[in-house]
Parts: structure tokens; sequence; C-alpha cells
């Protein structure tokens, strides 16, 4: 069209997406357009403040590495990525929650009752639970993911202290689902700041803090994988999580119990001599 306006320009966008455009692809990029154009309108959108707005994409784009992933960190800072884990989490199941930017590929195998803690200093956390399926069944050959910060509040893939695949394990549990592993106990801490996303949340008086958790991705045959965290009840930071993954039925209890009754069938048995940190979480996986 010859004559574009400020009113007719989405309908002009509209019009030139081709007849054999994917519906799916028509649906979705229509809406982001006219949502685009209705931001743009409704705030009256100048030059400079577009102009930093690319800033922040391209921001984004330098900083982004294998281990780094700022756009991601964008999308769950503003919120976006736990909306669509809400979107489409199934209400009988475990919640879902976000997966981050720093989940790291191809981690060893962890036996059940295997150690993640080794030579690292804190509270020893023995985690352990079921994974089964809505009607309460265990799910045998599930398998859990595993990952979590080093005591210093780091993932491997930020600290070149840690081994690659520190603080990660892939466990596949058996007939009875049980999964079970010690860990140190995890600790809050700060999304990466240093970025264009840090620049947002200082820029609208936001901090940068997580409450601490565990990463789970669950996985089985028939079943619909899971990316959740669970959190510990008391962190500070339980109510006003950065990237907003906290759910009700992830919030867990730690209880602290005598070294003298920690379980037999760990790879800590017989190692433990003071108290230690335990929970029981089963993981709830709907079908496919």
């Amino acid at each position: 069209m010859r004559t574009v306006t400020k009113d007719n320009i989405t309908d002009v966008f509209m019009g030139y997406l081709s007849g054999d455009t994917d519906p799916r692809m028509r649906e979705i990029m229509g809406s982001l357009v006219r949502h685009l154009h209705e931001f743009a309108r409704e705030t009256n959108l100048t030059h400079d403040e577009w102009r930093a707005g690319i800033a922040f994409l391209e921001g984004c784009a330098a900083v982004e590495t294998e281990d780094r992933h700022e756009f991601v960190l964008a999308s769950d800072v503003l919120g976006l990525s736990s909306l669509v884990d809400m979107l489409h989490s199934s209400p009988d199941a475990t919640s879902s929650s976000v997966l981050g930017p720093f989940h790291v590929s191809g981690a060893p195998q962890l036996a059940i009752g295997g150690d993640m803690k080794r030579h690292y200093g804190g509270p020893v956390l023995l985690a352990e639970g079921t994974i089964r399926d809505t009607e309460g069944n265990p799910i045998e050959g599930a398998e859990l993911d595993i990952w979590q910060t080093a005591p210093n509040g780091l993932y491997a893939s930020q600290d070149e202290e840690q081994d690659t695949y520190s603080f990660h394990g892939l466990m596949k549990v058996g007939a009875d689902g049980r999964y079970a592993f010690t860990t140190v106990k995890p600790v809050e801490y700060t999304v990466p700041s240093d970025g264009p996303v840090g620049e947002i949340l200082r820029a609208c008086g936001r901090h940068p803090w997580r409450p601490s958790h565990l990463h789970y991705i669950v996985k089985a045959s028939g079943y619909r994988s899971l990316v959740t965290e669970i959190f510990p009840d008391d962190d500070p930071y339980l109510d006003e999580d950065t990237v907003f993954g906290v759910r009700d039925d992830l919030v867990m209890k730690y209880v602290e119990r005598p070294a003298s009754t920690f379980p037999d069938g760990m790879e800590l048995t017989g190692k433990i001599t003071e108290p230690y940190l335990h929970v029981n979480f089963d993981v709830v996986l709907a079908r496919v």
C-alpha cells in the first residue's frame, strides 16, 4: 500500500503476509505486531526510547555465549518464562518452573543414593522422594536431571573453579520410582546483573536475588517432561523471586536430623558426623 499511516500500519502489515503463511505463524506474528504497534501508540514511543530498546537487544546479543543466555535471562526477569510455564502446566501434576540460563546438558550418571556435595563445605542436604503419575503410581525408569549452585552462589558454567558438571547429575529410578541423593544446602544468589538485564533491573528499582532452590528436569516415556525447581519454606527471597519461579506446590521444608538417623544405602552412609538436613519431595508427572 502506498499510503501508510499510524492508524492503518498494523492492517497493512497483516496484508503483507502471503496467503500460504502457516496459520499459527499468522496468528503469532499478527498478535505480536498488533501489541507492538499498540504499545508504541499508547506510550507515544520516542526515537530515543526506540533506540534504547534496540540497544538493549544488541547488548543481549553481545554478551550471549554458550554458557550465558542473556535473552533467556531477560525473558525470566520480565516474567515471560514463568507465564509460559504456567500456561502449559498440568493442574494434576507438579508445577513447572523456569529452566534458567545455566542448565548444562550431558551430566554424568548419579546412582540412587549418590552424592553431589563432594569436597564442598556447607550443610549436608539429603533430598529424596518418589516420581509418580497423577494416580499415585511410581513411574519406573523415570530420569531425573538435577543441578544447583555451589555454596558460593555460582553455577558450574559461571565459575572457573568448578568442574563442568559440578553439582549436576542424572539419576534413573527403579520400579519403586524413588530418587535419593545428597548435596550441599543450596543458597540464594543473584542473577547476572553486569549486562543489559541488570540495567533493566536497576532502572526499575528491582533486586537481582533468587531464593535458594534445586533444579529438576524429569522425563519418562509416555509422560509430559517437567522442568521445575523446589524451594525451602524459610528462604528470605521466597516471596520476591526476581524471575517469578516460586509456586505453592514447589515449596518444601528442610528438617534437621541428628547424624545417627542418616539412612543406609547412601554414598555418605557412615560418613555423617554432624546434623544434616532432610527433605522429601514427590514429583508428579502427567501423561502425554
